[in-house]
């Protein structure tokens, strides 16, 4: 069984619980972000590691700055 990473499984964690907050589906999500809703499922799931550019994306659709999307997300 593989290992989860607990680093991106807390950002995942923090991306479902902003998007919850907003009331918006994996699908809507995606589409605000330009991302296809398998990969932020992936995502949510701390099973994909998304670049920067990704990140940014998300909190910009989120209306959150990055920081706090990434607040807990720790070493």
């Amino acid at each position: 069984m593989v290992k989860r990473d607990p680093i991106l499984f807390a950002f995942g964690q923090s991306v479902a619980k902003h998007r919850e907050a907003k009331g918006l589906t994996q699908e809507a999500l995606a589409a605000k972000a330009d991302l296809d809703r398998t990969y932020l499922s992936d995502i949510e799931r701390g099973k994909r590691n998304p670049g920067i550019k990704n990140v940014i994306r998300l909190a910009k659709a989120l209306g959150v700055k990055t920081a706090k999307l990434t607040e807990g997300v720790d070493a």
